[in-house]
């Protein structure tokens, strides 16, 4: 077997290429954002400029740079571009309309799966980094939700510290504190909401709390990294071996 080198990469071996904000905040393993989550290699990309403040305003001027970024990914040999926010879904269908492999930017592209698999009655919890800015019925259509009767969500902007270290950026993170305050608003979710049967963590920093949600509650939790590992396992398939 031979391997022909393709001009300009670097590295190789790496199927998802992940579009990074532009943030000053540490990532634990279980972040999107930390590679040690992973079974199998990742490559980053930052998009300059595109702060959590601008995503959050659902700038849209910062699609340029974010071009930039996946289009660097994509000549550094990536099979499908994913984020590390879900409010990238701004820029869902536009990039994936610039770009020849798939693109996947925000968790809340698992909503329309999820809906599809609990009967009509029943409700997808959604815990977001921010509720109020979220509640878009422009960004559910991005990512496919044309009905949001089946959700429920609530937000994490006024827990002081999933704030202090989300949003306000101060450079500290205390995964315990951090967690507390995300089963405690699942666990209130469901008290107030007994049709929940599934819940989405939107926001990349939360697939670390995910099973401690699961604990709490009881329910199916998808995350980020739910998203990633399923398309992962799309784009490269795995040799099955055992005996028949």
């Amino acid at each position: 077997m031979s391997y022909q080198a393709n001009r300009g990469q670097t590295s190789y071996g790496e199927a998802i290429g992940i579009l990074m904000l532009d943030t000053y905040t540490p990532f634990i393993p279980g972040d999107v954002g930390n590679a040690s989550t992973y079974d199998f290699p990742v490559r980053y990309e930052t998009v300059d400029g595109l702060t959590v403040k601008r995503i959050f305003s659902k700038d849209k001027t910062a699609y340029n740079s974010l071009l930039k970024s996946a289009k660097k990914l994509s000549q550094q040999g990536v099979r499908a571009i994913t984020g590390d926010c879900g409010f990238m879904a701004i820029f869902q269908k536009k990039l994936a309309e610039e770009l020849d492999i798939p693109v996947f930017l925000s968790s809340m592209l698992q909503v329309s799966f999820m809906n599809n698999i609990i009967g009509k009655n029943k409700k997808v919890g959604i815990i977001s980094a921010n509720s109020k800015s979220l509640k878009d019925e422009n960004l559910f259509k991005e990512v496919g939700i044309h009905d949001s009767s089946q959700i429920i969500i609530n937000g994490l902007e006024d827990k002081p510290n999933f704030s202090k270290s989300i949003i306000e950026e101060v450079g500290i993170l205390e995964p315990e504190k951090i967690k507390k305050e995300v089963v405690n608003t699942a666990v209130k979710m469901t008290e107030n909401h007994q049709e929940i049967e599934l819940f989405l963590l939107e926001c990349s920093v939360l697939p670390p709390y995910s099973k401690a949600v699961q604990k709490a509650t009881g329910l199916p939790v998808f995350d980020y990294i739910t998203m990633i590992n399923y398309v992962y396992s799309t784009v490269v398939q795995k040799n099955y071996n055992g005996i028949y």
